[in-house]
């Protein structure tokens, strides 16, 4: 199973989303997601996180929490295991990302776009301030 973190940045009530469409044969396409990637070997699911984080929008984290741990089945793909973080600090400035399209999105708007259902659900429970949750997300389809 892969191992991913996944992180929303929060900022003034809005999350910095990635609408993902720059890659054809990606899980993910046309999906509005956080921001994450994959482990590389030796790597914790935390340094990954602000590799990746960096890598891909410029900002460097400086407040964060483990909010959960998301174990993803979808037909025809690899299983991988999500650790889920929700960041309110970080510095630095935007980049342009090699995944799809990053923007600043007030949370009430994410609902209409296109997503994982699972995703409604976990976004729900950190809203809601969740202690830290483990969830199990199959999917036929979207």
């Amino acid at each position: 199973m892969k191992q991913t973190p996944l992180c929303y940045i929060e900022q003034n009530g809005r999350y910095l989303m990635l609408h993902r469409v720059k890659k054809e044969h990606d899980v993910n396409h046309d999906k509005w997601i956080g921001v994450g990637g994959k482990l590389e070997p030796g790597e914790t699911p935390e340094q990954c996180l602000l590799r990746e984080v960096t890598e891909e929008t410029g900002l460097t984290l400086t407040d964060w929490r483990y909010v959960g741990r998301i174990d993803f089945h979808a037909q025809g793909w690899e299983s991988e295991r999500m650790h889920l973080y929700h960041a309110v600090g970080f510095t630095g400035s935007l980049i342009d990302c090699d995944e799809g399209q990053l923007v600043w999105l007030e949370k009430q708007k994410l609902a209409g776009l296109p997503s994982w259902e699972g995703d409604k659900i976990f976004l729900r429970l950190m809203e809601q301030g969740a202690p830290f949750f483990r969830m199990e997300l199959r999917y036929r389809g979207d």
